[in-house]
């Protein structure tokens, strides 16, 4: 049961592949997602590779951009969760892209002068079959910081196969249980970090 004071969650996933394939980084998010509703906060993920979002640095880039809808429910979130595969060692470009547009967030402030995501809370969830995952979360954690986050401790979990094989997260018979583990204290921290940026918000 939800009610209006809950913290919210938005998971905004970064896979390359759009609906309805498969997507490693989507199954991910959605067991971050099951954890979080566990904690008693509610939310929703989007495949940010199936809309419209226009490549620039503004909150709306006009002529038919796609990223005002998904800031607007950004805006109604407490939890951002940041979902994306690796590719050459780095975040997917459509994560660059979401990060890109938050950066507009910058120059937009509420009624007491702060940056709108001060009060929130970011985690990231990261997969692929090589290593990479501590660079490329410490990459996402450094721009969503500068963008004005709050990162909870244990703030990521992720997965990656062994070296030089092409075994998919989605493909794994059953879920590592250090993932499961990571994963369920990544949404008990993150929920625990956003009651707590509810109830004492960053002084203006």
């Amino acid at each position: 049961m939800t009610t209006a004071n809950q913290p919210r969650v938005l998971a905004l996933v970064c896979t390359l592949t759009p609906s309805p394939a498969g997507s490693s980084s989507d199954l991910l998010a959605q067991q971050v997602l099951e954890q979080f509703e566990a904690n008693g906060v509610p939310g929703q993920a989007i495949r940010v590779v199936n809309r419209d979002v226009r490549p620039g640095v503004a909150v709306d880039m006009g002529d038919g951009d796609a990223w005002p809808e998904i800031r607007e429910k950004l805006l109604a979130s407490d939890i951002l969760l940041l979902a994306t595969p690796i590719w050459l060692g780095h975040p997917s470009s459509i994560a660059q892209r979401v990060l890109e547009r938050l950066d507009g967030e910058l120059s937009e402030t509420d009624d007491n002068g702060l940056p709108y995501m001060y009060n929130k809370v970011a985690t990231v969830a990261v997969v692929g079959n090589e290593d990479g995952a501590h660079k490329v979360s410490a990459d996402l954690f450094q721009a969503l910081d500068d963008i004005g986050f709050s990162i909870p401790a244990g703030g990521v979990t992720y997965w990656v196969g062994e070296a030089m094989q092409g075994t998919d997260f989605k493909d794994l018979d059953k879920v590592p249980d250090t993932v499961a583990q990571t994963t369920e204290q990544l949404a008990k921290n993150a929920t625990h970090l956003a009651r707590l940026l509810r109830a004492s918000p960053y002084p203006a």
